[in-house]
């Protein structure tokens, strides 16, 4: 027990007020893109699987981690390794910097106002269930409704689930079309006078659909109805702007955006989190406890109870600058690139039909193969060294929707190669010839 603090734990310096010291810092300048000194940068990427070169195009599942991610998070281990917020010593005091450097790089990252709206978490789902606990527990009454869509991922149908059974409020779904665009003139016509919240993707999983998100939140909160965006998809994808998008919440996973697995990040409103209350308890969301009463900490530390991940904060702190260096234009357009031909690809192949054709859309290639299951269709390209998902991708009810039990999904990063989709294509002709299509 330190005889400075009383026992309690080392003050910390406050949040920066960004929206009242101006913008951070900018990020690492761009440099023009090259993907092949990219993929230099991903050590995992230069292996073989089954005898062939390794095509990774299970990336929104889970995206490979370049150097830079790696080396920071092992910086951590070894030149710092100790508790923030806690110490008076040197390492303690260089794991708390490096740990809020990554919460001030996030917060530039989707150009919110202030550092303290930034809540660190292991990732979107925590994100949304912190938000169905807190937010929801005060707003949601029996009888109110919350609103969301047929292509939602499991982690933004089942906490808002567990939070209608336990109010005894209901769910509304917003339905999409054959494409896979989501109707906004059915989801304004869900919005009534017991609509509680909207909750959406602001990429689709599944099918890599792009939804209009400001236009969304122009809508929503013109019936004074605030947003949340599931962001999993779009953070590595898309620049985001959240304070232009004008939504409340956003939730986004480090291990989508090249960094370390177990991190995460919620933004919301300050206004928002200052009302909401703590959803677990224990050491540092707290400011003082007694026996008879406990005063909790400022935001965001009232959200972050207990030893955080601390290496994982500074290794998605790395990942994002990692992005901000090779440049949001170069990132698009050879994405867009990837999805133009892998589509061609694809659709040249009789029998085979691309599920997920929206008007917008990111690198996401969901498909079906004529009388072949998914599950033979991932295993056949695994044998040809090219890593896909198989399955309903946490999103069975749309699944239900778009009438199959699965699709295989190809899901591309700026790493990818043109050469990887042609393996792809390869492997998926191979499936036809083996099922004698």
């Amino acid at each position: 027990m330190s005889a400075l603090t009383g026992g309690r734990p080392a003050p910390r310096p406050a949040p920066r007020d960004r929206a009242a010291d101006g913008p951070a810092p900018a990020g690492p300048a761009a440099v023009p893109f090259d993907v092949d000194r990219i993929r230099e940068d991903f050590p995992i990427l230069r292996q073989t699987v089954r005898g062939r070169p390794l095509a990774y195009l299970d990336n929104a599942a889970s995206a490979q981690k370049p150097r830079a991610v790696i080396e920071a998070v092992s910086r951590f281990y070894t030149d710092m390794s100790s508790n923030v917020h806690r110490g008076l010593h040197e390492l303690s005091e260089r794991a708390t910097a490096a740990y809020e450097k990554s919460r001030a790089t996030v917060r530039r990252f989707l150009n919110a106002a202030d550092d303290r709206e930034i809540v660190f978490l292991r990732g979107t789902t925590e994100a949304i269930n912190l938000v169905a606990n807190t937010w929801g527990v005060q707003h949601v009454r029996a009888g109110d409704e919350i609103v969301i869509s047929e292509m939602e991922h499991h982690s933004n149908i089942v906490p808002w689930q567990l939070l209608c059974e336990r109010q005894g409020a209901r769910l509304q779904i917003a339905p999409i079309t054959d494409a896979g665009d989501l109707r906004l003139d059915a989801l304004e016509q869900l919005l009534n006078p017991r609509t509680r919240l909207v909750a959406l993707p602001h990429v689709s999983n599944a099918l890599g659909t792009v939804n209009p998100v400001r236009r969304i939140v122009e809508i929503a909160h013109g019936r004074g109805v605030p947003v949340l965006l599931d962001g999993a998809q779009a953070a590595p994808h898309l620049p985001v702007d959240v304070r232009a998008i004008g939504c409340d919440f956003f939730a986004f996973s480090g291990h989508k955006l090249y960094g370390p697995t177990g991190i995460g990040a919620l933004y919301a409103r300050a206004a928002l989190l200052e009302e909401m209350p703590p959803w677990q308890g224990g050491g540092d969301m707290i400011a003082s406890v007694s026996f008879e009463k406990t005063t909790y900490n400022r935001i965001p530390y009232k959200f972050e109870a207990g030893t955080p991940d601390i290496a994982g904060a500074i290794g998605l702190g790395a990942a994002i600058e990692y992005v901000e260096g090779i440049g949001w234009p170069g990132i698009e357009a050879h994405e867009k690139d990837l999805l133009d031909h892998g589509t061609r690809a694809l659709s040249s192949i009789p029998g085979v039909r691309i599920v997920g054709t929206a008007r917008e859309k990111v690198s996401v290639l969901s498909f079906v193969v004529d009388g072949v299951h998914p599950h033979d269709v991932g295993t056949i390209l695994d044998g040809h060294g090219v890593a896909i998902r198989a399955g309903h991708h946490c999103a069975q009810p749309l699944m239900d929707r778009l009438g199959v039990p699965a699709t295989a999904r190809a899901s591309l990063s700026f790493y990818n190669t043109r050469a990887e989709i042609d393996a792809l294509e390869e492997g998926i002709r191979s499936v036809r010839e083996v099922f004698g299509s």
